[in-house]
Parts: C-alpha cells; structure tokens; sequence
C-alpha cells in the first residue's frame, strides 16, 4: 500500500495543475494542452540568446576558463523547463524551472564573484566554489520545504548582485562601460517590475484584457542577464586576465544602438600557441 501511495503521489507530481503557483495568464485559452500559452512560448527566448552569448563569450571564456560556458548551457535548461513548467503548472515543473535558475546563480557566483569581497576564511577561488556547491545543495534541498517561497528567495539574488555591481563599478569612468551597467539595471528592474506586477496586480491586468507580464519578463530577464553577464565579465576580465586587455563591442553591429555585448580580447592571449 506505501509502494501504490509513493507511485500516485509521484504521478501527482507530474499532473498538470498540480503546483500551487498559478500566473495571470488565462489558462487553455488557446490550446488545450498548453495551460499558459504565451508564458510557455516566450521561454523558447531563452534558445535565441543563449546560442549567440556562448559563441560571442567564447574567446573570453577559452583565456579565462571554459566553465564559462555552464553558464549559457544552463540558461538554456532554465528555457526548457520554464516552458514544461507554463505548459503544464505542475509541481515538478515548477521545481525544475526554479532549481535551474538557482544552479545558474552558483555558477555565475563561482566563476565570477569578486575575490577581494571573499569572506576572510576564503582562501582562493577554489575554496570559494566549494563552498558555492555545498550551499547551493542543501539550498536544492530546502527548496522542497515551502516551494512557494522558492521565486521569490530567487529574486532576492538580484539585490545582492546590484550590492557587487555598486562596489565593483566605484570609480569606474569609462562611458561605455557605464553605459552597458545603466542599461543591464535598467533592463532588470523592467523585467521584475512585470514580474511583480503579474503576481500581484493580476486583477488590474485581467480588466485591461493583458494578462501577458509575466511572459514579458521571460524575454526581458534573458537579455537583463546578457548584458549584466557581460558586464561582470568583463570587470572579472579586468582583473583576472589583464594582459588580454578586454574591451566591449556589441554584436551584430558595434555602431548599432541596441545589440548583444560581448568581451573582445585586444592582447595577446596566453593560451595561443607560440613557435
């Protein structure tokens, strides 16, 4: 009887509709087996950007450390399962969207949190990341406690990496630099003003008959996190690999006012081969 019990409440799990977690978007109204429609086609946003960033980062991530690259890889799980998740509201979903985003945050934390804002137990990079995993494990785990509160600790990360940005960005003078952190803070309060508006004010957006915030967020939070990646890159470019002599450019055109930002490496890499 325990075993049948595990089973149906494993099936459950897996059930549409089986989170508690609904957004304002009207649910089925333009396909029956897709719940949230427009929230679950706006996460394939996430497809568009993370290919062109993990080519565009390339070069840095090759000087700097390949592992760069988990952090695209894992955006484009944060995609996939954001539209399981809006697709179906079920439990599992919801997890594996909220999880995949907090395994983005510890890796973006282990590859570039600043070294001088180590705590002082810290001895190196290597050490920090450790500390990193175990954290975010038993923070995997804790998730499964009070799964409600899991978005909201996730948003929480963004007050913290603005903190970083503000020390980080201290006495900086370049333009383009300043530029690119203007519009990267700028993007993500956009993106969690739709986030919070969708969770809170759905009643106020359901007489306006646009109940599409939160798939709004999903494209504005995946370019947030392009141009802010970028940034914090390039600031660990600068301290860790100054010999390469980092520089920003914008892709497909440098001119263009918009674009995606990447780092260009004007030195001379230490890893090319020499005769």
């Amino acid at each position: 009887m325990g075993g049948v019990y595990s089973n149906e409440k494993l099936a459950g799990a897996f059930s549409y509709e089986s989170s508690e977690i609904d957004w304002c978007e009207d649910n089925y109204r333009h396909s029956e087996h897709v719940v949230e429609y427009f929230n679950t086609m706006s996460s394939f946003f996430f497809f568009i950007i993370s290919p062109v960033m993990l080519y565009l980062l390339h070069p840095y991530a090759k000087e700097r450390n390949l592992a760069i690259h988990l952090v695209w890889i894992l955006m484009m799980f944060v995609g996939l399962f954001s539209a399981y998740f809006h697709m179906t509201l079920s439990f599992v979903g919801q997890m594996l969207d909220e999880l995949s985003i907090l395994w983005v945050l510890a890796v973006g934390y282990a590859l570039w949190f600043p070294r001088r804002l180590f705590p002082s137990f810290i001895k190196d990079r290597s050490h920090f990341s450790s500390l990193i995993l175990v954290v975010t494990v038993i923070t995997t785990v804790s998730s499964f406690v009070k799964p409600t509160a899991n978005a909201y600790a996730l948003n929480c990360f963004g007050l913290h990496l603005l903190y970083v940005l503000a020390v980080e960005m201290r006495g900086c003078t370049d333009q383009k630099v300043l530029r690119l952190a203007k519009v990267s803070v700028a993007l993500w309060v956009l993106a969690i003003t739709c986030w919070i508006s969708d969770r809170f004010g759905c009643s106020f957006w359901q007489r306006l008959n646009f109940c599409y915030l939160h798939g709004i967020w999903h494209i504005l939070i995946v370019i947030a996190v392009a141009y802010g990646s970028t940034l914090i890159a390039y600031l660990d470019a600068n301290h860790e690999i100054p010999y390469s002599l980092p520089g920003l450019q914008y892709w497909p055109c440098d001119k263009w006012a918009v674009g995606l930002p990447h780092i260009v490496l004007k030195g001379t890499p230490k890893t090319q081969k020499r005769c």
